[in-house]
């Protein structure tokens, strides 16, 4: 299971248990709040009619005087009540009074008159002096039914008890509106919630996969930039995968270095060893200038390997182009051609240039002519004389390709996949010599920070073939 889902759905249990922690609570709490609410009314109201009802039961004429009629008059009357939109149409009480021993002198629904009610705890309760109340549970009604008392004074001693019950689906309406209400807002918190947690979710998972897609990048070994995360924890994460992985190739790239270029200096070096130890004062003086030649020879072939090295490790470390800027192709050939002229005509070769007059690409352009110097020289180097070289270029849709061609011997089989190696050279037809054998190296990473790609082979009709391909 993914990540985000993992999170999500923790979120998502976690939330989801607490709202229906507290809509259960609130359940379990509002039922007897609005009983308790129910029950104060009934209070006040039973107070109210046992002082309404005294000089009655004094007289002993409650059950047939004003006090019963006016009662009857109440349970007639039909309400139009729109309380917080639930309707109430009809009274919902039942009254009732006994006398000083528990006997029932009146009863609103005429069910229990003359019974003897004292043993009921809101009226034995009362009639000791006590708070009176209970609750019910008649077989012929669904709910339980509340029951308050009230004394009947005269004086300081009690003459009767007077109750008013209610059922406790009275007040159900209510209990489900407000319910639902709460019920409603905690749905909608909890949905808001679930949106929140998702977008959070996805965030964090969002910066985590680019993390992985860097580091994944990075294994490869592609020339990638480590993304911005931000100042949270995950930017540290990636903050110190990026300095690790600038670590690492470090090492691993001085390692390779140190390899590769012990074993480029051990010829030239021993060829200068060699040439210094046959070289005497009582050597014949072209056999001398024979030596020296070569030592100098070696000696430059160790600069240049230096210089050459040292320009493409400072390139192969960067991760991004710097004076990036418009760059019009035909005049950059051209360049590059002026700048081998002295080259080009000692060994008699003839250039073709071809590239229209608007053909532009964004680059650095001292690398990109650094990259395009590589390639002539390798054209010069293996033209024969008088030969001929070919440099285009053109754009399909957003790719520029520029094409340098020779007519040379082309380049061996067994070669085509090592020469972009480094320190890897082939002979020159002329002399056999090899060059430095980083040039190729060079303009792989040039074209690479470019976000291109450079290949090399054989022409059709003989001759190497050079592409650098760069979007435009």
């Amino acid at each position: 299971m993914r990540i985000v889902f993992r999170i999500f759905l923790g979120y998502f249990l976690v939330v989801g248990l607490a709202a229906w922690f507290l809509l259960d609570n609130a359940r379990d709490r509002l039922q007897p709040a609005l009983r308790q609410s129910m029950e104060d009314t009934l209070v006040d109201t039973a107070n109210l009619l046992a002082e309404l009802a005294r000089d009655e039961v004094k007289a002993g004429t409650v059950g047939n005087g004003v006090f019963a009629r006016r009662l009857e008059d109440f349970a007639a009357r039909r309400l139009d009540a729109d309380i917080w939109g639930i309707k109430k149409d009809r009274p919902n009480h039942r009254i009732y009074i006994t006398d000083a021993q528990g006997r029932v002198l009146y009863d609103s629904d005429h069910l229990a008159v003359g019974q003897d009610y004292s043993r009921w705890n809101d009226v034995y309760l009362t009639l000791h002096g006590r708070y009176g109340a209970r609750t019910s549970h008649p077989a012929d009604q669904q709910s339980s039914v509340m029951h308050v008392a009230a004394p009947i004074r005269d004086g300081g001693r009690i003459i009767g008890v007077v109750t008013v019950a209610k059922p406790s689906s009275a007040v159900e309406p209510f209990f489900e509106q407000a319910f639902f209400g709460l019920a409603r807002a905690g749905a909608l918190v909890l949905a808001a919630s679930l949106v929140v947690g998702g977008l959070l979710a996805w965030g964090l998972t969002r910066s985590l996969g680019r993390l992985v897609d860097y580091a994944r990048a990075v294994g490869r070994g592609e020339r990638v930039a480590a993304p911005d995360f931000g100042g949270g924890e995950v930017g540290v994460l990636g903050r110190a995968l990026e300095g690790m992985r600038s670590e690492l190739d470090g090492k691993r790239y001085v390692e390779d270095y140190v390899h590769a270029l012990t074993h480029e200096l051990k010829s030239p070096l021993a060829a200068i060893r060699g040439a210094a130890e046959l070289i005497d004062a009582d050597m014949a003086p072209a056999d001398q200038a024979h030596f020296l030649g070569h030592i100098r020879h070696e000696s430059a072939r160790l600069g240049s390997i230096i210089d050459r090295l040292l320009a493409l490790a400072q390139l192969e470390s960067r991760r991004a182009l710097e004076d990036v800027e418009p760059i019009a192709l035909a005049a950059l050939l051209a360049e590059a051609v002026e700048a081998k002229s002295a080259a080009l005509r000692a060994g008699g070769l003839a250039v073709a240039v071809e590239a229209a007059d608007g053909l532009t690409l964004r680059g650095e352009r001292f690398l990109l002519g650094q990259a395009l110097s590589n390639l002539l020289d390798n054209a010069i180097a293996f033209s024969p004389a008088g030969g001929r070289i070919e440099l285009g270029a053109t754009q399909a849709g957003g790719t520029v390709t520029i094409t340098v061609r020779d007519h040379g011997p082309g380049v061996p089989d067994y070669a085509l996949e090592r020469v972009f190696e480094r320190f890897y050279s082939l002979p020159r037809p002329g002399d056999g010599r090899k060059s430095t054998g980083l040039g190729l190296p060079f303009v792989r990473e040039v074209a690479s920070l470019h976000g291109g790609r450079v290949m090399l082979a054989n022409a059709a009709g003989g001759g190497a073939l050079a592409t650098l391909a760069l979007p435009a």
